[in-house]
């Protein structure tokens, strides 16, 4: 299949910035400067109130997705235990699991929506008996199994994290990403829907959660009962996420707007569901694509000989169409 008439300056790489913001960064960085708050200052609690009006739960910032996904796995208590983990999906992943002592085993995935089975997870959940389970959502949009497997969770005593690094401005009928299960995990990296160019978050409905988050991020600070490490954000980067939030809604729109003029033919998604779009799936092959959102699975590169049928089909059968903001 030809690519689809997306507009050449559409198609063209870009971060998700709008640039008419950039005197708002401008005057956050002086306050910044003027107030000699250089860390742990007003931006930061800023940036974490507006993310936690848009998320629907408390958050805390970090300075990239890592931090928080191993402030929630330390949280979960889950070394020596095994976490259950897409093989469709980052490494990183899989490889904080590993960081935080815990063994991964691998859930296939569906063909339809990229993201974990729920009929894969029951199998696994009965022979791995899980201390947690890692749901992400891929591509933009929220799993479609995400209740289901939340269900399962609670049935089962097994805490559920979601990766919600790709989910920025998902909406499933009024209900976000990360409100699924027990904690959330965001990333802020460059090429986002909205970024910060590093930055991470992590959101939960449990306070015992997101208190350790926050000690977690700074190294256990005042009495080091928790060793955590350093993973704070900087008030700079803060201050680009408090005008990337207040943007949010405004560039999901136009994405959306422009994907249906552009890709009818991109991955269906259920009634009431909104994606972020921070990729635009099609299942036919085109003459420019930005790539697969992954084309490896995670099992196979970690070398665990597990059979995934779906999970090595979607990384050979869906490809990218480039779609970048430029309001």
């Amino acid at each position: 299949m030809l690519a689809p008439g997306i507009p050449a300056d559409l198609a063209r790489f870009a971060i998700g910035f709008d640039h008419r913001d950039r005197a708002r960064v401008h005057q956050l960085w002086d306050l910044v400067l003027e107030t000699e708050r250089w860390s742990e200052g007003p931006l930061t609690d800023e940036f974490e109130l507006a993310w936690a009006t848009w998320n629907g739960l408390p958050a805390v910032a970090f300075n990239g997705w890592t931090g928080a996904a191993l402030a929630a796995l330390d949280w979960a208590g889950v070394k020596g235990e095994t976490v259950l983990c897409p093989s469709n999906t980052f490494m990183a992943t899989p490889l904080a699991i590993q960081h935080a002592g815990a063994s991964v085993a691998f859930v296939d995935c569906n063909r339809e929506d990229l993201c974990m089975s729920f009929d894969d997870l029951e199998r696994k959940v009965a022979e791995h008996r899980p201390k947690a389970v890692f749901l992400v959502h891929i591509g933009g949009h929220i799993a479609f199994d995400s209740e289901r497997i939340a269900e399962l969770c609670r049935a089962e005593g097994i805490l559920l994290l979601e990766d919600c690094a790709h989910a920025h401005g998902a909406d499933w009928n009024g209900r976000r990403p990360g409100t699924y299960g027990d904690a959330g995990i965001w990333s802020f990296a460059a090429t986002k829907t909205v970024s910060t160019g590093e930055g991470g978050m992590l959101v939960s409905r449990h306070a015992d959660a997101v208190e350790h988050a926050r000690l977690f991020r700074n190294y256990g600070k005042p009495d080091y009962a928790l060793h955590g490490l350093n993973f704070r954000i900087n008030e700079f980067t803060a201050a680009v996420g408090v005008v990337q939030t207040e943007r949010l809604d405004e560039i999901v729109r136009w994405k959306n707007e422009q994907a249906a003029l552009h890709v009818p033919n991109r991955l269906p998604l259920p009634d009431g569901m909104t994606s972020g779009l921070y990729k635009t799936i099609v299942f036919e092959p085109i003459e420019r694509s930005t790539g697969k959102v992954y084309d490896e699975p995670c099992h196979r590169v970690l070398g665990h000989h597990v059979d995934l049928p779906n999970s090595d089909w979607v990384a050979q059968n869906h490809w990218c169409v480039p779609l970048y903001y430029r309001p």
